[in-house]
């Protein structure tokens, strides 16, 4: 499923919005992290790369926003498992999504600094989207 830039732009816009309730982000991260644990683990796995605990939860928050792009268009997202994740660890990640899912890459690139962050997200990314 090819995402158009306006889908996800209308998932970000909408997060932007909400991110004034302080409980959103909070429930985000922990209903991604409730239904695709082995992608938290392996997140929280990267701690030391990351930069510590807010790191992964601003990872954890990303990939919550890219998987409800793919749920709000029709996308259907089952917990991730370890072997879907090695599957999309392989190459480099932010190269092979911005041909997958160029307007997920642009909002990675946009709005995550960590060049390890990023990487990290693409591939989770790369993940969603070769089960949806």
């Amino acid at each position: 499923m090819k995402l158009t830039k306006e889908q996800v732009a209308a998932v970000v816009t909408e997060a932007s919005q909400k991110m004034s309730d302080p409980n959103y982000s909070s429930v985000l991260v922990g209903g991604f992290v409730q239904t695709q644990t082995p992608v938290a683990q392996f997140i929280s796995a990267h701690e030391r790369e990351l930069g510590g605990a807010e790191s992964i939860v601003g990872v954890i928050f990303h990939c919550a926003l890219i998987a409800q792009c793919y749920q709000r268009n029709g996308g259907k997202i089952r917990t991730l498992s370890y072997e879907d994740l090695d599957a999309a660890a392989r190459g480099e990640p932010l190269a092979r999504l911005e041909k997958a899912q160029l307007p997920i890459h642009e909002f990675i690139k946009a709005n995550v600094e960590s060049e390890d962050a990023q990487k990290l997200i693409a591939m989770i990314a790369l993940a969603i989207d070769g089960m949806s």
